[in-house]
């Protein structure tokens, strides 16, 4: 979930009350609402009268906002049981305040009628004071997101949450071809494209299978990071840029076979001293954590996912040179966190270019993925707005599938199918 930026609604006026500005989808389920505030009125200091929408997601659940008497203000979840399980996310919340996260702290739950009070980590989502134009005003919150993760998958453990497995990583990608291009754009497939589509998820599932696994949150982006307050920019990116600083000339369009080849460590100080900054802290701010919100579809699998979904986001993108700054500072935390199978077969604790081209493959899924949500979005539970961020994804995915031989026959039959011209440059994140 994600809350609004507007300004609270000033309280309403005791008498007369005006009408709700909620709206309801039948008088049945406002009653049901409506007894069970009731008796948390007085044991929350609850004023009725200031109930307003917070804001809306993806599924069925909806959030509200209500103030207290106290000053602060609660929200509300509507969550219709019959089309919404809240017990995944009173899991979840349970494991990340055990972390240490900032998540919401559950202060009533009625399970049968699918309503939740939770307390109010505020009304400014990170993505709200975010300039793609300016990387270096991100950079501390960023950092901060990638210790607020870290704090999640450093709690891991097997058998908790449900596995992110191949038949799950199999689901998700036949949204793909079942809604994006079958639903949305209207397209068949012919024997040779379904070949193609294949091989080409065949060998996205294995990349992303051969990852360790933790805690994955799986939608872990600046729409569901809540921020407290701003930190300020720290330093600047050396000449030639983080390219430069993980040894690759010049920055500017750079192919992916060759990302981060031969960074096999980083130099005393870690990735700050890499770029010529002191210390090696967060740089994030000092004055609250980042709230995380939007958790409850949290599973166990590949380390690579969340650090994907939070640089390689639905609704903001970044240059690579800033791409790169972020997960190599993240990479080495989490390789010292023993994360990534230091020295393993995998290479990953020892070559940052091996994670990133993992973290490439992981977010091809996700892209794949969330086309295909977007589209049934809108064809299917009437949402449009999703779909207009669709070109972002289909960015990625054909930048991604440039990069990789591989995926050359997938990048052919997307340009095909999408009518665009092949990618003959990089600059991550453009369209």
């Amino acid at each position: 979930m994600s809350h609004p930026s507007s300004p609270p609604t000033p309280l309403a006026a005791a008498s007369p009350a005006p009408a709700s500005p909620v709206s309801w989808p039948d008088a049945a389920r406002q009653a049901a609402f409506e007894q069970w505030l009731a008796p948390l009125v007085q044991s929350h200091q609850l004023l009725p009268a200031s109930l307003r929408p917070a804001s809306a997601d993806a599924s069925f659940r909806r959030y509200l906002r209500i103030d207290s008497a106290a000053g602060a203000s609660c929200i509300v979840m509507d969550a219709p049981p019959d089309k919404e399980n809240c017990r995944p996310f009173v899991q979840v919340q349970a494991l990340m305040a055990a972390a240490g996260l900032n998540v919401p702290h559950i202060l009533a739950w009625d399970e049968p009628g699918g309503f939740m009070l939770l307390s109010d980590l505020g009304s400014t989502t990170l993505i709200e004071l975010l300039t793609p134009e300016n990387p270096q005003a991100a950079l501390g919150w960023y950092l901060q997101a990638t210790d607020v993760l870290l704090d999640w998958q450093k709690a891991s453990k097997p058998g908790v949450l449900p596995a992110y497995d191949e038949a799950l990583l199999r689901r998700e990608l036949a949204l793909f071809p079942d809604w994006y291009l079958g639903q949305h754009r209207g397209i068949t497939l012919d024997g040779k494209q379904q070949a193609t589509l294949a091989s080409a998820f065949d060998a996205i599932v294995a990349h992303n299978l051969a990852a360790p696994s933790v805690f994955v949150h799986r939608d872990f982006m600046t729409r569901n990071l809540m921020a407290p307050t701003l930190p300020a920019a720290r330093g600047s990116l050396p000449p030639g840029g983080a390219l430069a600083a993980l040894g690759r000339p010049g920055g500017g369009s750079v192919m992916a076979p060759t990302v981060g080849t031969g960074v096999s460590s980083l130099p005393p100080g870690g990735a700050l001293a890499a770029l010529g900054r002191p210390g090696g802290g967060s740089d994030g701010a000092a004055d609250a954590p980042l709230g995380v919100l939007d958790f409850q579809d949290a599973v166990y699998g590949p380390i690579t996912y969340d650090i994907a979904s939070l640089l390689r986001d639905a609704f903001i993108s970044w240059e690579e040179e800033f791409i790169i700054d972020v997960t190599v500072r993240y990479w080495e935390k989490a390789r010292k966190a023993g994360l990534l199978g230091a020295h393993s077969a995998s290479g990953w604790g020892d070559d940052f270019g091996e994670f990133y081209r993992a973290v490439e493959w992981m977010g091809l899924q996700r892209h794949l993925k969330v086309a295909g949500i977007f589209a049934r979005l809108t064809l299917r539970d009437g949402k449009p707005k999703y779909l207009a961020d669709a070109p972002r994804f289909m960015g990625y995915i054909r930048a991604t599938a440039h990069r990789y031989r591989q995926l050359g026959p997938l990048l052919k039959m997307l340009d095909q199918i999408e009518g665009t011209e092949p990618v003959t440059g990089f600059a991550y994140g453009r369209m």
